[in-house]
């Protein structure tokens, strides 16, 4: 009897869909197999690395990773944080973003209600510190290699580390884990199940994933006209 009583038994997760909010992006279930971290009492296994607004309300990811290849402005974080059903992270520089910007910029973004900031791996320490210093969001410190001193990130103020080293995530997460075995990692975890589970049984307690692009999506959409 005891045994029964121990078994885990699957629960029934009610799910409410619309008709037309039913065509969305949903995130590989892997995923969900990620322990994730928790901040400020949300637990958050996955997060959908873009800032398309159109995505960001129709994914089911549980934050955005809002990093972008262009000098941040505190007029694109504000729209993404009014945008968005979810919490989100958001880039703030470091890399050609340098200095008291980067510091401004991480304020402004708390002020505009942003979980989190985000700095590029190229971010002196200094900066680190000084951004740690004066909010009170967590600190994302990109990490792209092994090159990276990953004591003197932590030490200098890291939160959360954000492994990106392309197809090497895993094996880089791996490394870094047998320093650090508690510390809060996220990485990315490629496009297939097979490795973003090889990312999460590396070490990694929250997985980014790229979703298609908008283009790439309505493209689809526009073969099923064309057949109608």
């Amino acid at each position: 009897m005891s045994d029964k009583i121990n078994e885990k038994i699957p629960k029934y997760v009610p799910e409410i869909r619309g008709t037309l909010r039913d065509h969305m992006i949903n995130l590989p279930l892997v995923i969900r197999e990620a322990s994730g971290i928790k901040v400020f009492g949300k637990r958050i296994k996955s997060l959908a690395f873009t800032t398309d607004i159109a995505i960001i309300k129709n994914i089911n990811a549980d934050a955005i990773l809002a990093v972008y290849p262009f000098t941040p402005q505190s007029v694109i974080t504000e729209s993404l944080v009014g945008a968005s059903d979810v919490p989100i992270f958001c880039g703030v520089g470091g890399g050609l973003t340098t200095g008291k910007r980067v510091i401004n910029l991480a304020l402004n973004a708390e002020f505009n209600g942003a979980m989190g900031v985000v700095v590029n791996s190229p971010t002196s320490n200094e900066i680190v510190r000084a951004v740690k210093a004066v909010i009170d969001i967590p600190v994302i410190v990109t990490v792209t290699s092994e090159r990276d001193d990953i004591g003197k990130r932590i030490e200098a103020g890291a939160s959360i580390l954000n492994v990106s080293a392309g197809k090497r995530s895993a094996e880089l997460v791996k490394t870094i884990r047998k320093h650090f075995d508690k510390f809060p990692i996220i990485a990315t975890g490629g496009k297939d199940e097979e490795s973003i589970r090889a990312t999460i049984q590396a070490g990694a307690n929250a997985i980014t994933y790229t979703p298609p692009s908008t283009a790439e999506l309505f493209k689809e959409t526009m073969e099923r006209y064309r057949r109608a």
